[in-house]
């Protein structure tokens, strides 16, 4: 006999209840961890093995409210993953969990509104594909709950489609309109998905693109079968209504198509479908709905899941397998309580033995085998993969080398060539100087013919005058007496035309210009002595009388007049050779004008030659010049692409820019504009000098990709209009920049190059950053640095005038006020005395920090200049100063009133807080511009930190003295009955309910006036929404008669076990 039949039933009972409640929270356990595995914030997909327990946990329960249940309890809105993961997963129950999951997932239909609404208001990438999702699972929950007949996964025969259509052909043309948003909502994620893996140039072997591809395998399965809907119901359509009526849905269904098709074929393609999913092949054309017949033709598209499953890897976090053989069902097998579930009718009850076990063993050895097989074979693949890549790789660096060798080369060949110009520039000026000399030289030699004519002529007269004078000296013999005199001066004349001959002679060779002046000088001393022998001859005449006393003097004068004779010899031959040497001189001047004129012909060939060489020259001077500025123009179309590439790169959502720098980019960028414009204009006037253009356009390319960027930066932070205008001016500014740039890259556009347009979208750039500057203090730019140190030094006048009063209000409180409250407002009143203390030293040392930074970065302006420059840092810190000495004032009135008794010690705590937030503005705003190594900023710093300390004193004081003086009264319900206590407690929750309705209530009015102080102070709404939390999109929302919480006053759902009631274990 079997011992258990020995045991009591009411043992039994609770054994098996015990057995159960392990069960369930085994159950639970399971849930939760395979729940928090396949919804997590790692960038990876979904495991299936995780989603499949889930499906079969909907099973077991009939319905989907254990995962409901943990899944509110995820935090949604911190992480788009997180998010889109979710949506995954409750795709996937709603596809194949149990028949009730759909309405326990249309009780949180709220729920998956708000996420989508949320993340769609979020400039995020995953946060968009969420709003797509969670607005796809909405509309495939409201479709199924309205046509109950057709199931969530829509696998249903033709017969149930006729059935929920009707014969009414209104009812046909609804539900046609119905499956047609269905499926439109289905493409549009589909769409979005791979229009990112293209931005983002992600490879679907990746974790990353898995992640978003993993959904796509539902919406393939989806849109197969409402493909299919779609084409019965318009044939339907087609057969009762006109075709002119449904010429908008023939159209709609085209587009479709199209882009159904579309998907299908980039899936195929992809390596990740191609192993867990067989995707069907649409026709090439659409069927024709004019014609009846096509419905025959039209074939069902089937999607078809391989029976194998990914490789399951384990991993150290996962939780322990399944055991194939449950020890506790062995050790008591009488005790099993039949259940009739999910897995009895999958895999049939269990036989007991060992030999089914053994073959499923087998049969997972044999699939574990061909995982393995199939593993290999992909990393075979991957592996040829990285080799051809690398290959490529290889090849494009080579031929990246390859090019910048031959751009060397380019570079010495166009230095080459300039230092050649340079040389055949010099020898021109050399040929010009030669032929200026060889111009001058035929001048002189001119000048000097023509001088030896005038003295040859010189020289004929002058012998032509010497013999008359000797003629008529004959006559003068009779006269020597009376000439003895005339024969001394005629014998000086003779001896300084010797002379003058001499030099003649020597000066000849050397200077033809002293010689003309040498025979003018003569010819005027001949003149001289001509006159003079003419006053002789008179004389002679005048003295014949005295001709015999002359008679003795004869033999004298025929000596004298051989002697003059062999004088006149000689010089006849001096001048004979005076003439030769003249003659050989000019001989020499004609074989120089010879050889100057051989020499001149062939300077004119050699320059002809150099002026063809000069030419050409020019013309490929003219060509690297182009070239230069086609490889300027590629570089800047290269970084005006990468900047446009930047606007839909995920990794840049998260940079954000001011307004004010984007202002200041956009300027710069308009005086680039004018410098291309110019350069462009210079160039074509000289295409010799492209060097104006080529500066002008590495700076534009720069600043332009510079605006671009910090306008897509900027539209992070700006609000849904200004963003979306801004980086549609940003893509246009691109687009206008690169058509510029194409332009100027063909010598057939270069003329008609403009850039009037991209001028135009730079100031609508301008004009946006402009509007999102936050509005300004009402002071002139001149009067800020005055308005500095008047601030600083109320505040230091502020923080003394407070700690005076706080002195004061001690000695009065001695005086009022004795024992236990006396002691209180003692350490309440130090407490406030240090704070004052520290921030008293704080602005000492936010002061001499300023002064430090205005020195440094001022350079040559003045301090007035400096606070100009940086109005924006100046009015933080004046904002900052105000904040800091109307805290002080507050705090010593709120001591007052606390001291008399008159105020509350909630308002001192509160000042603290402000006092603590307004100096650590200061400090903040003192920081911005600090040198990160200043000693003056690390003494800041230690006063910050000494300023938060006293503040928590201030509040630890306070608290302590309420504590100390507040009467607490003793609880005591010993006497109430049991209806009493009821009453007090329901009394007590009515209360508590007030005070929370007034909570929210109050904490909404301190939201509105933090945005109303924000808005007054210059804080952009977008900037507001984003730095306080509040939700910017509640407008959007539906209204509650309720006013909802904003979501910083929400507290966060906590991921916990729900509180199941526990199980009556006696009836």
């Amino acid at each position: 006999m079997n011992s258990i039949r020995q045991v009591p039933s009411r043992v039994k009972t609770k054994r098996i209840e015990t057995n159960l409640g392990a069960e369930r929270e085994h159950f639970d356990k399971q849930q939760l961890s395979s729940i928090s595995k396949a919804i997590n914030s790692n960038e990876a997909p979904v495991k299936e093995k995780h989603a499949r327990r889930i499906i079969l946990g909907t099973h077991r329960e009939k319905g989907a409210f254990t995962f409901w249940s943990y899944a509110l309890g995820l935090p949604l809105s911190s992480n788009s993953i997180l998010s889109w993961k979710f949506c995954h997963v409750v795709h996937k129950v709603l596809r194949d969990g149990h028949q009730n999951s759909l309405q326990d997932c249309m009780r949180h239909h709220s729920n998956i509104v708000e996420t989508g609404q949320l993340w769609g208001n979020l400039h995020d990438r995953y946060g968009q594909l969420v709003a797509l999702y969670a607005k796809l699972l909405c509309t495939k929950m409201e479709f199924h709950v309205k046509h109950s007949e057709i199931r969530a996964n829509l696998e249903v025969t033709d017969e149930v489609l006729e059935r929920v259509a009707g014969t009414d052909i209104n009812n046909v043309f609804q539900l046609t309109v119905e499956v047609f948003d269905y499926l439109d909502t289905e493409l549009r994620l589909a769409e979005t998905v791979i229009r990112q893996l293209n931005t983002s140039i992600a490879i679907s072997t990746l974790t990353s693109g898995q992640c978003r591809l993993s959904p796509l395998i539902q919406v393939i399965q989806d849109c197969s079968h409402l493909y299919h809907f779609t084409v019965k119901l318009l044939f339907k359509l087609h057969a009762c209504l006109p075709a002119d009526t449904l010429q908008g849905h023939r159209d709609r269904f085209h587009d479709q198509f199209h882009s159904l098709k579309t998907f299908f074929n980039k899936a195929r393609d992809m390596m990740y479908f191609k192993r867990l999913i067989q995707i069907p092949k649409l026709p090439e054309s659409p069927p024709n709905f004019l014609h009846a017949a096509s419905l025959a033709k039209h074939a069902r598209p089937v999607v078809v899941i391989p029976d194998e499953e990914e490789p399951e890897q384990v991993d150290d976090d996962d939780d322990d397998p399944e055991p194939l053989i449950n020890v506790s069902d062995v050790t008591m097998p009488s005790m099993a309580v039949p259940q009739f579930d999910i897995f009895d009718q999958t895999f049939g009850p269990a036989n007991g033995g060992f030999d089914d076990r053994d073959i499923q063993i087998e049969n997972l050895k044999r699939d574990l085998e061909l995982l393995r097989t199939d593993l290999e074979r992909v990393k075979g693949e991957a592996q040829r993969y990285i080799t051809q890549l690398k290959s490529q790789i290889n090849s494009l660096e080579a031929e990246l080398e390859e090019q910048r060798v031959q751009k060397q080369r380019a570079l010495v060949e166009n230095e080459q060539l300039r230092m050649e110009l340079e040389a055949t520039r010099r020898r021109n000026a050399e040929h010009e100087s030669v032929q200026a000399t060889f111009g001058e030289a035929e001048t002189r030699a001119q000048a000097t013919e023509q001088r030896y004519n005038k003295l040859r002529e010189k020289h004929t007269e002058l012998v032509s005058s010497h013999a008359e004078l000797l003629r008529k000296s004959a006559d003068t013999v009779k006269m020597l007496s009376a000439t003895q005199q005339t024969q001394e001066e005629v014998e000086r004349t003779k001896q300084q035309l010797a002379f003058e001959v001499d030099r003649i002679k020597q000066d000849a060779d050397m200077k033809l210009e002293e010689q003309k002046f040498e025979m003018e000088k003569l010819k005027r001393e001949f003149e001289e002595k001509k006159a003079e022998v003419e006053r002789v001859k008179g004389t002679l005449q005048s003295n014949e009388k005295v001709g015999e006393q002359q008679t003795r003097s004869m033999s004298a004068l025929q000596a004298e007049k051989e002697r003059l004779m062999h004088s006149v010899s000689e010089k006849e031959a001096a001048l004979s050779s005076l003439r030769h040497a003249a003659q050989l001189q000019q001989s020499s001047l004609q074989q120089e004008r010879e050889r100057s004129t051989r020499e001149l012909g062939e300077l004119q060939g050699r320059l002809q030659e150099k002026s063809c060489r000069e030419e050409q020259l020019q013309q490929k001077l003219l060509e690297e010049q182009f070239s230069l500025l086609q490889g300027t123009v590629s570089e800047a179309e290269s970084i005006i692409q990468d900047a446009v590439a930047k606007l839909d790169d995920p990794l840049h959502i998260r940079c954000t820019s001011s307004p004010d720098y984007l202002v200041s980019r956009a300027e710069a960028t308009l005086g680039s504009i004018d410098k291309v414009k110019k350069g462009h204009s210079d160039y074509l006037t000289n295409m010799g000098d492209v060097g104006g253009l080529l500066r002008a356009l590495t700076q534009f390319s720069h600043l332009a990709a510079d605006t671009i960027i910090n306008g897509s930066a900027t539209a992070h932070m700006a609000p849904t209009d200004h963003a979306d205008r801004l980086t549609e001016n940003c893509r246009g500014c691109a687009t206008q920049s690169l058509q510029f740039l194409k332009d100027l890259k063909s010598k057939a556009s270069l003329q008609r190059a403009d850039l009037a347009s991209i001028r135009i979208v730079v100031q609508k750039i301008l004009r946006l950053g402009e509007e999102l500057r936050p509005k300004g203090m009402d002071v002139r730019q001149d009067e800020l640095g005055d308005l500095v140190d008047k601030e600083m030094a109320a505040t230091s006048a502020a923080i003394e005038e407070a700690v005076r009063r706080i002195d004061e209000m001690m000695n009065q409180a001695r005086k009022d006020t004795s024992g236990v409250k006396l002691e209180v407002n003692e350490r309440i009143l130090y407490s406030c005395t240090d704070l004052m203390k520290a921030i008293h030293l704080l602005v000492l040392t936010s002061t001499d920090l300023q002064k430090e930074i205005v020195e440094g970065g001022r350079g040559a302006a003045t301090i007035k200049e400096f606070y100009a420059r940086n109005s924006r840092w100046t009015e933080g810190l004046i904002s900052a100063s105000k904040a800091v000495g109307w805290g002080a004032t507050q705090m010593v009135e709120s001591a007052d009133k606390v001291v008399l008794h008159t105020g509350k010690y909630e308002e001192l705590i509160v000042c603290s807080h402000e006092i603590a937030a307004s100096t650590a503005q200061l400090v903040a705003s003192s920081k911005v511009k600090a040198d990160r190594n200043s000693t003056k900023l690390t003494a800041l710093q230690q006063a910050s930190r000494r300023v938060n300390e006293m503040a928590a004193n201030v509040v630890a004081s306070t608290k302590t003295g309420q504590e100390n003086l507040e009467d607490k009264d003793t609880m005591d319900f010993s006497g109430m009955s049991l209806i009493k206590l009821k009453m007090e407690e329901m009394e007590s929750q009515v209360k508590v309910l007030e005070l929370e309705n007034q909570l929210g209530n109050e904490r909404l009015r301190l939201g509105e006036l933090r945005k109303k102080h924000y808005d007054i102070a210059g804080v952009p709404a977008a900037d507001l929404s984003e730095g306080n939390g509040l939700a910017s999109s509640s407008a959007s929302e539906p209204s509650s008669p309720k006013p909802s919480k904003p979501s910083i006053m929400r507290k966060p759902a906590l991921a916990q076990k729900p509180n199941l009631p526990p199980k009556n274990m006696f009836r």
